[in-house]
């Protein structure tokens, strides 16, 4: 059984919670990664949830509540970003209620939320869950960072190479 949850603000648990993905994720986050995002969690940036099974980190997904995205940004989207889960617990249902709650969270402030995701393969998994939960493409073609990529130009394969989807949610 897992339980999902909004972030706390201590340092401890930026540091517990580096230590943790790092561990556990087959790759690390740049070192004050999750310190940085609780900093901009507490100036009401951002929203950190945490997918724990009791004191274990699981998985977590941010809402960016200003996304630099300029397709949302413009409309006042929020953004849903960095969803992780845990390999070995991946295909268990954390992943959609990390977005159930990121939903509900936006849902109170939008009627749109958004998302976006990489191209290659590594977000196959990502790019079928998103459609399934009814996101559709924004419209905006894809991007190269914030950029809109130019037909004829030559764009390296990497997490910046982009499509971003909109899904109607309704205010709560």
């Amino acid at each position: 059984m897992f339980t999902i949850r909004q972030a706390g603000k201590d340092e401890d648990g930026a540091a517990w919670l580096q230590a943790s993905f790092n561990a556990h994720m087959g790759w690390s986050k740049p070192p004050g990664y999750f310190a940085a995002l609780l900093g901009r969690q507490a100036r009401g940036e951002v929203s950190l949830l945490l997918a724990l099974n009791e004191s274990a980190y699981l998985g977590h997904c941010i809402v960016v509540w200003r996304s630099a995205y300029p397709g949302f940004r413009e409309r006042g989207i929020p953004e849903t970003k960095d969803l992780n889960v845990r390999p070995e617990f991946r295909r268990r249902g954390i992943g959609s209620a990390l977005l159930d709650e990121a939903e509900r969270l936006i849902a109170v402030r939008s009627d749109l939320a958004g998302i976006g995701f990489g191209l290659y393969a590594d977000y196959g998994a990502a790019q079928r869950l998103y459609i399934k939960r009814g996101y559709m493409p924004d419209g905006r073609g894809l991007h190269y960072g914030a950029n809109p990529a130019v037909a004829g130009e030559t764009y390296r394969v990497d997490d910046d190479l982009a499509l971003y989807l909109v899904k109607q949610l309704g205010k709560i």
